[in-house]
């Protein structure tokens, strides 16, 4: 995959870029997220992990402006999510694909490109997709649909970044250079939030939120977590803080 240049002028601002205060998400009378409090801090990486249901998507939405039912306090790049200004700066990649199977990959980014006001410039190959620019995206393969999901959240050149799963079913070489781009992407001032349900992946992050349960079980580094439960296996260390008993989610209140 291309490099990304690191532009000194475009480093992110010390201080969150978003910020959590008693957020609750109600879905089907059911509190799906639980007061979450957190902060995610600009230019950093940020890993929010747990198993599949622990509320990780939800967040995800709800950061992102699109979820329904958000109590609480949430801040986005000093914005209330949803708004225009706030859109404007971020782009959201869901586990879904978004983008047009009747197209080919560079005319996807070139229409995301126009009504986002970004530049296409080198976002295919620093997704390493040079070779299939100019096939139809019907006919690529899982990894490489992917990937032009995330070469059209690219082009808008944004400073918060929500990846949701974006290395689910990648082999451990593609998975390798993502994780490279993601990190060069922080280097150069833009804020990633990226959800996984691979622990192991965890020790790329900057920061960790571990969900279960659409609760906080902790947030830490990698190095505090390891240090924390005195394993380096990080599977193992999220079943110790279960098992410890570190904010151990109680039984949701039911809404009515």
């Amino acid at each position: 995959m291309a490099s990304v240049a690191v532009d000194a002028s475009k480093r992110a601002p010390a201080g969150p870029a978003v910020e959590l205060q008693q957020l609750t998400v109600t879905r089907g009378g059911r509190r799906v997220l639980d007061g979450l409090e957190a902060t995610c801090a600009a230019g950093q990486v940020t890993g929010l992990f747990g198993p599949s249901g622990s509320g990780k998507s939800t967040l995800m939405r709800a950061i992102a402006g699109v979820q329904a039912r958000v109590e609480g306090t949430l801040t986005v790049l000093g914005q209330t999510p949803g708004t225009a200004e706030a859109r404007r700066r971020l782009s959201y990649m869901t586990q879904s694909p978004s983008v047009y199977a009747d197209l080919t990959v560079t005319e996807n980014l070139r229409y995301f490109a126009t009504i986002r006001g970004g530049k296409m410039a080198d976002v295919i190959e620093q997704v390493g997709l040079g070779a299939q620019a100019h096939q139809l995206v019907r006919s690529l393969s899982g990894g490489q649909l992917a990937r032009v999901s995330l070469a059209a959240a690219l082009v808008a050149e944004p400073r918060l970044l929500l990846l949701d799963e974006p290395t689910v079913g990648l082999d451990p070489l593609l998975r390798r250079d993502l994780w490279h781009l993601f990190r060069r992407l922080a280097a150069g001032g833009t804020t990633l939030i990226i959800s996984s349900h691979v622990l192991d992946e965890a020790r790329h992050c900057d920061d960790l939120i571990l969900l279960r349960d659409g609760r906080i079980v902790a947030q830490l580094t990698p190095s505090e977590l390891v240090a924390r439960t005195g394993t380096g296996d990080l599977d193992e260390a999220f079943v110790r803080l279960i098992e410890a008993g570190a904010l151990q989610p109680e039984p949701k209140e039911t809404v009515t």
